[in-house]
């Protein structure tokens, strides 16, 4: 994997999630600019699943394991995408709590990736 583009999609997602948290507090909804961040999140998170299975289909291998490394890349992509979809249904400032636990668990994955790499 590019430990660059994990660490981006990592502090991406973060940042994701302090910001929907920060909307959290003030009692505010998912708003427009929130779903254009998660969609810079999630546009990282699909090129690291591209970069992913290519170096798969290149011949590297995980340390941990093939099958657990793509059911995190797979995890990682659907996470902010789910928690998005999640808040269109709860218009109120538990969609936006929704995202920002959402990012927060794409930010844990994208460590787990790391590690299951051989980082």
């Amino acid at each position: 994997m590019i430990d660059a583009l994990t660490l981006a999609a990592g502090l991406a997602a973060l940042g994701l999630a302090a910001w929907c948290g920060f909307a959290f507090t003030r009692d505010q909804p998912t708003k427009d600019w929130h779903f254009i961040g998660m969609a810079v999140v999630s546009l990282l998170v699909l090129v690291q699943l591209v970069v992913g299975v290519v170096r798969l289909a290149g011949g590297d291998r995980p340390a941990q394991g093939t099958a657990i490394f793509v059911a995190y890349l797979l995890g990682a992509a659907a996470a902010v995408p789910a928690a998005g979809f999640m808040s269109l249904a709860e218009r109120t400032r538990w969609g936006s709590a929704t995202v920002a636990a959402g990012a927060v668990i794409l930010a844990v994955l994208e460590v787990r990736l790391y590690d299951i790499w051989g980082g």
